[in-house]
């Protein structure tokens, strides 16, 4: 599978460059051709739906540059804040950076429409290359990147995204949504909360 998806990921990427800047019409078709035979790749090895495959997959324009994630880690009293998804899962709060806004706002966005918080982002615990730290692999990367951060004020309100808000100590973790944050990664933002030389870490 892993093989698989590094083929097909590498053929969307050649055929997206190439859409960006051929200018032949016959090239461009078989080049559209070559991305559509990618995601048909993903769709039969991951049994995801065709056309849920060509939103993700298929849907940028331009140059195949990774996705961005950021993800706030927050603590109080030598714990973690936590927030819990929809489905019952916790995570750091966090999310896609929005075109608009650089990672920092981003961060502290994040952090008010899922927390209720109001948050300095103080330092980059980390830069990591999603596939080489969470499951599953995903047909498109991911650059994630941890925040270190500090409450200025704000509760906890329910949203569209979260049910619930809790602070954790290391040795007693909920049940983490871990295609978005492990316990490594958990660990990782207690060690920089911890370390006040803290150099951030980057794959």
């Amino acid at each position: 599978m892993s093989k698989w998806l590094d083929w097909a990921v590498e053929l969307q990427s050649i055929a997206q460059c190439a859409l960006t800047y051929c200018r032949d019409d016959y090239d461009r078709e078989r080049f559209e051709r070559v991305r559509e035979i990618a995601a048909e790749m993903v769709s039969l090895q991951s049994e995801i739906p065709i056309d849920k495959v060509k939103d993700l997959f298929c849907g940028e324009t331009g140059y195949q540059t990774p996705k961005l994630d950021t993800r706030a880690a927050i603590f109080k009293e030598d714990k973690i804040l936590l927030v819990q998804e929809n489905n019952g899962m916790w995570s750091l709060p966090g999310g896609w950076v929005d075109v608009d806004r650089s990672v920092k706002e981003n961060t502290v966005k994040e952090v008010r429409e899922e927390a209720g918080l109001l948050v300095s982002a103080d330092r980059i615990i980390a830069v990591q290359d999603r596939e080489k730290h969470n499951l599953p692999v995903y047909a498109y990367r991911i650059c994630k990147i941890f925040v270190l951060c500090s409450v200025l004020g704000g509760s906890f309100q329910k949203n569209m995204e979260t049910v619930d808000s809790a602070y954790f100590a290391l040795n007693a973790l909920p049940q983490l949504a871990e295609e978005k944050n492990n316990e490594e990664q958990i660990r990782m933002c207690f060690d920089a909360y911890h370390d006040p030389g803290w150099v951030t870490f980057f794959d």
